[in-house]
């Protein structure tokens, strides 16, 4: 007999939601979807509306304490993380929460302490990290075939309007392109590497409010392995990955949003390159699996509390690099 779905409530009545968790729910069975919350009553009763969801309520404590709901999935901005992360792990809930994770390294830990004290699961949703094209990625690095990883750029890059609501642009919100877009470029150098960075050097452009539009930032990796970042929230939409080897190279075209579309192409020196396509599955659907029976007592998550931890702190590298105009050493 299957087990029932695990019932979640979404802090935050979010536009990242309904691709993120509700159809992925409904999609999978794993799950379902069986509260909202918004500081809005009539935001979070229309949200419940349009998206079938049982309970609407206007208070993100009323959600976390409702006996409904057995985990929580937090989309709210990243300013909202910590506290309401905490809160839910200590009324006892799991917790999915949107990346980036928290404003810093020092409210991640916090986060991944509260989760380790509770013996709950706490995953950052890093949905690219449980498809299998990322899988693959990492199946050909570490095959030999393009010999030992040298250097790895990421870019990610699209156009995102500056509008007086647009949390992007908000930095008490935790805005920006770096953490935003490149804390994926990031999350895939690292995941290539299977190590965190030594140091980083960085620049920025910043817009009004004081965000950065743009980062630019080369990361060392143990091995003399170089990373270099490029995120753009002014740029054409582009969304790959490219890694050099001693002997060949592998390109991946959109590791984001494989369902998308994606292509990986594979070149070896002195020989003909290949390309490969996986499933387009959604990326989400995976994610929720992974999440679903990680709660259930399977495997941990990929992207748990202690990734996270380590991603806010290279985040924290870069910023204080771009700052500096120069470089931050992480210990």
């Amino acid at each position: 007999m299957a087990e029932r779905p695990l019932r979640i409530g979404i802090l935050g009545a979010a536009r990242i939601a309904p691709p993120a968790l509700i159809s992925p729910a409904r999609a999978t069975g794993a799950a379902q979807v069986v509260a909202v919350a918004a500081r809005d009553p009539s935001r979070a009763t229309a949200y419940a509306i349009e998206h079938a969801i049982p309970i609407a309520l206007d208070s993100y404590e009323a959600l976390i304490a409702h006996p409904e709901v057995e985990a929580i999935y937090n989309a709210l901005p990243p300013s909202r993380h910590a506290d309401l992360t905490i809160a839910a792990l200590k009324a006892g809930k799991p917790v999915l929460c949107e990346k980036p994770f928290a404003l810093n390294e020092a409210e991640a830990r916090a986060m991944a302490e509260a989760a380790q004290g509770a013996g709950l699961v706490l995953m950052e949703a890093f949905h690219y990290r449980y498809h299998p094209l990322f899988a693959r990625v990492l199946e050909i690095c570490a095959s030999g075939e393009i010999g030992a990883v040298r250097r790895m750029e990421a870019v990610f890059t699209t156009s995102i309007a500056e509008t007086g609501g647009e949390l992007r642009y908000d930095p008490a919100l935790g805005g920006g392109a770096l953490m935003d877009l490149g804390t994926y470029c990031l999350h895939w150098a690292r995941t290539v590497a299977g190590a965190e960075p030594l140091g980083a050097q960085a620049e920025s452009v910043l817009g009004a409010s004081g965000v950065d539009i743009s980062t630019h930032a080369i990361l060392n990796f143990p091995g003399g392995v170089i990373a270099e970042l490029t995120c753009d929230m002014a740029g054409p939409v582009r969304a790959s990955l490219e890694i050099t080897g001693l002997e060949g190279s592998l390109k991946v075209i959109n590791p984001l949003a494989p369902q998308m579309g994606h292509l990986l192409e594979v070149t070896r020196e002195g020989e003909g390159g290949r390309r490969e396509t996986l499933t387009r599955d959604p990326s989400y659907d995976f994610q929720l699996r992974a999440f679903v029976a990680a709660v259930r007592g399977g495997p941990p998550p990929l992207t748990g509390g202690g990734d996270a931890v380590a991603q806010m702190a290279a985040i924290d590298a870069i910023k204080a690099a771009a700052r500096l105009g120069g470089r931050a050493i992480l210990n």
